[in-house]
């Protein structure tokens, strides 16, 4: 055996240390607390266990500052680990750097799944989302009918548009059946119809308080809800599901109710800025009009209206004057048209033409006739020759004299035996009509 081959203690707890850490990375697991110790270091030593194994930890004073709990043996816990030695004594152990209780761990591994699976399939879009409709009449709410949130949205749409109604789709926000009832409640009122905007509400709590709102059902048949959809849970800190399947999602219940609502008084401060914006605009008009009603009168007094209208008058005289003469010159220019007009037509009037025109005609309807006449006789010799020939070549003449024409199946003429197999039937065509035949075995 070679020196190179042996190990000190050391090297080996080290090398072993070294694969573990680059072989496992950071571990989850969950395990039951055993052991547990907090020195004055402010480091924690513990064992993980479970009904078959168990494993020692350490978290130091890093890391275990920001867990929320406080650690007690029995406590089911959700830890993310390194893998690793602790070489002095060559215990194989793990380094906690991040711990949680057991339970809300699952839930939250749980619900980081689903949301990662959920907006694989496309249901946090941005293009699937509607926008809110401009005027809203009917809010319908999907929530508990004795739980705060429904007082908050009520108490808001109350104050800022008492003109709103309310829809109260009750269902339980926590608990086994919440989750049904939430999905039921939303078919229903899909079904209806009967509201402009949909609120799915309820108030904070923790994330188990907050499960139902996880459900992957609830989440589809809120994606494909054709009314707009506002998800109001929780408080701002919390997300569910529904939050990212929504079409808008607001921090609070109140909120919401202020998304879908206009505030009255909002509305009359806007109402006393366009009547005062009406107010001065009216009297910049008022001041316009008297500016320019200012510059007539001065206008006026500058020239004698008396004397502008003789002018006027003179000029009207004028003008009369010059139509007159421009209408005489126009009647007698039409005068003198219609005149070259008349003479033009005598020359060319249809009793002139007429006479010669019937004289040809008649001739020309004479000429027709014989002509057709003519070729009327001409085209009927033509034909008896022609039939005459037709009728001396004709089969039908050498078969009145005795002879037959012989045709297959396909109506072909067969001059040679050689042309019909044996037993094959084909016709024949004598004089006093047609019958079947077949070729007997050669």
């Amino acid at each position: 055996m070679s020196k190179a081959e042996i190990f000190s203690v050391a090297r080996l707890n080290a090398e072993v240390r070294q694969m573990l850490e680059r072989g496992f990375g950071a571990v989850w697991l969950v395990g039951e607390i055993s052991n547990f110790s907090a020195p004055s270091s402010g480091h924690w030593y513990l064992t993980l266990k479970d009904e078959q194994a168990q494993i020692k930890a350490a978290m130091f004073r890093t890391s275990n500052q920001r867990v929320s709990m406080r650690p007690q043996n029995g406590m089911q816990v959700l830890v993310r680990a390194k893998l690793t030695v602790y070489e002095p004594r060559g215990d194989y152990q793990l380094i906690i750097e991040h711990m949680e209780d057991a339970g809300a761990g699952l839930l939250q591994q749980r619900y980081e799944q689903l949301k990662q699976r959920l907006a694989a399939a496309g249901l946090f879009s941005s293009d699937a989302k509607q926008p809110l409709p401009p005027a809203i009449r009917r809010v319908g709410i999907i929530t508990s009918p004795t739980g705060a949130a429904i007082r908050d949205i009520l108490a808001v749409l109350k104050r800022r548009d008492p003109s709103i109604e309310a829809i109260i789709y009750p269902s339980a926000v926590q608990g086994q059946t919440a989750t049904a009832e939430l999905l039921s409640m939303l078919q229903r009122a899909v079904v209806r119809n009967e509201v402009d905007v949909l609120i799915i509400a309820r108030g904070g709590g923790s994330l188990e308080d907050l499960w139902c709102f996880n459900d992957e059902q609830l989440a589809y048949a809120l994606h494909s809800c054709p009314i707009p959809t506002i998800s109001a849970i929780g408080h701002e800190v919390d997300f569910t599901i529904c939050d990212f399947v929504a079409d808008v999602r607001a921090a609070t219940p109140s909120a919401a109710a202020e998304l879908v609502s206009h505030d009255r008084r909002q509305w009359l401060q806007q109402l006393q800025q366009q009547r005062q914006r009406l107010s001065a605009s009216w009297q910049r008009y008022q001041r316009n009009q008297q500016q320019q009603l200012q510059v007539l009168q001065q206008r006026l007094q500058v020239q004698d209206p008396q004397r502008r209208m003789q002018l006027n008058s003179q000029r009207l005289d004028e003008l009369s004057g010059r139509i007159q003469q421009a209408m005489r010159r126009a009647l007698q220019l039409q005068q003198r048209q219609l005149v070259q007009y008349q003479q033009r037509i005598q020359r060319v009037h249809p009793e002139r033409l007429l006479e010669p025109a019937m004289q040809r005609f008649t001739q020309l309807q004479q000429r027709l006739t014989r002509v057709m006449t003519e070729q009327t006789k001409q085209r009927q010799q033509h034909l008896q020759a022609q039939l005459q020939q037709l009728h001396l070549v004709s089969p039908l003449q050498t078969i009145a004299r005795g002879y037959a024409v012989v045709s297959n199946a396909q109506q072909q003429v067969i001059r040679q035996p050689q042309q019909l197999a044996a037993n094959e039937v084909f016709q024949v065509r004598v004089a006093g009509g047609e019958f079947s035949a077949k070729k007997l075995d050669d």
